[in-house]
């Protein structure tokens, strides 16, 4: 752990004793910032008095890249907002992209991608949450629930070939259909998964230590929570009721019986226990999904893309066999289609928040303006307000039940 350490003096009424108090760099360099954003805390002591947030050690200037890319070459970027459930960040920019275009997608695809994005909230809740208890003194709950991080991981390399930074899907469906092996992956995760999100509940909920250290660290009000514009469980937990696959469905999410978990103090407690529900809302909506799925027989259960030969690339055994496959292959790697003139914003319930994209197309072939809503950018103006009157001690373990993702607060 790397800091800087200076100190300031405090000036008082004449007659009383100075009071010194401490500037500490919490990060770059430090292993809860990852050595990609700071937090320079004022100390009178363990109690924190100000702090001060700097991002910027991780700016790529996606925005201003997409700006020299056809549609379909941006998905990749998008992949690297928020890296812990990086295909709900591909849904989110396909479903904006068909949007643009017009395009229909076929209820099948609806229900994969649903498939795909609550396995991504899963696996984004598990993540935060495991971490959170790591910096309470906890680490037996994060190693174990790792292993299903993983599981959900080999699903997505069986959908599409790609762990991590997915680029799943494609403009108007997905890449290729889902496999046996990917359904039998998906079966085993809803058959095991609950009992062992059942026992990681049983390590936090009720633990003592976790309770102290956790309930009335970092606080905020639903009317400020408001005022900053937070969204997704952070604002949830604050108790407002607010959740974009219910109050704007997308991707056929109102064919769905889920509920939304509302806490009331919105502290880190709140913040564990809403995305700790959330995780069984996913699981319902996954068992849902899942059985949706199975209902397509025949043909209808090989469809897993619109009819969109202008921005879908056709299947490779095509591309060498017709000549019409090859034309639009040509086209759609060279960046040859003028995409439709337009001014757009298209949210989605990202696994942390509402993450949004706002569109600009002047009938070119690439967009003219392109801006992420990156929900961590919001959360972290509020830091210091969550943390100034705590302990140092808090600083980090508020950090994480924020869910700060350091890659989508630089964009």
């Amino acid at each position: 752990m790397s800091e800087t350490i200076t100190h300031t003096h405090i000036k008082l009424p004449e007659g009383s004793i100075e009071k010194q108090t401490t500037t500490l760099n919490l990060g770059p360099t430090h292993p809860a910032t990852h050595g990609v954003f700071q937090n320079i805390l004022e100390l009178d002591g363990e109690r924190i008095v100000a702090a001060e947030q700097t991002i910027g050690y991780i700016h790529r200037a996606f925005e201003k890249l997409a700006e020299r890319r056809p549609l379909y070459q941006i998905t990749p970027l998008t992949d690297r907002l928020n890296y812990c459930s990086s295909p709900i960040n591909n849904m989110g920019w396909h479903l904006t992209c068909e949007k643009l275009l017009g395009l229909k997608t076929p209820k099948r695809v609806d229900y994969l991608r649903v498939i795909i994005m609550e396995l991504s909230r899963i696996s984004d809740h598990l993540i935060c949450n495991s971490i959170v208890g790591v910096d309470s003194g906890a680490y037996t709950g994060f190693l174990y629930v790792m292993q299903y991080r993983e599981l959900i991981y080999e699903i997505y390399e069986e959908i599409c070939g790609s762990r991590l930074t997915t680029n799943i899907g494609r403009i108007g469906g997905l890449e290729r259909n889902f496999t046996a092996a990917a359904f039998e992956k998906i079966e085993k995760f809803l058959k095991e998964y609950p009992a062992v999100l059942k026992e990681f509940e049983n390590l936090f909920m009720r633990n003592r230590i976790f309770m102290e250290r956790t309930i009335g660290a970092g606080p905020i009000t639903a009317e400020r929570a408001l005022n900053y514009g937070f969204t997704g469980p952070n604002l949830r937990a604050a108790g407002v009721d607010y959740d974009v696959r219910v109050h704007s469905p997308y991707s056929s999410y109102e064919d769905f019986d889920f509920n939304i978990p509302v806490g009331t103090t919105g502290d880190c407690y709140d913040r564990f226990l809403v995305r700790n529900q959330e995780m069984w809302q996913s699981l319902r909506i996954l068992e849902q999904a899942y059985k949706k799925v199975q209902e397509f027989k025949g043909a209808e259960a090989e469809v897993f893309h619109a009819d969109v030969p202008e921005y879908y690339l056709p299947e490779k055994k095509d591309v060498y066999t017709k000549m019409e496959a090859l034309i639009w292959h040509f086209k759609i790697i060279m960046g040859e289609i003028d995409i439709p003139k337009g001014e757009l914003y298209f949210p989605i319930e990202g696994a942390n928040g509402e993450l949004g994209f706002y569109l600009i197309s002047d009938g070119g072939r690439t967009p003219y303006r392109l801006h992420f809503r990156r929900p961590c950018f919001v959360y972290y103006q509020a830091y210091e307000e969550l943390v100034k009157g705590g302990m140092l001690a808090d600083a980090v373990i508020v950090m994480s039940s924020l869910n700060l993702i350091a890659g989508e607060m630089d964009a």
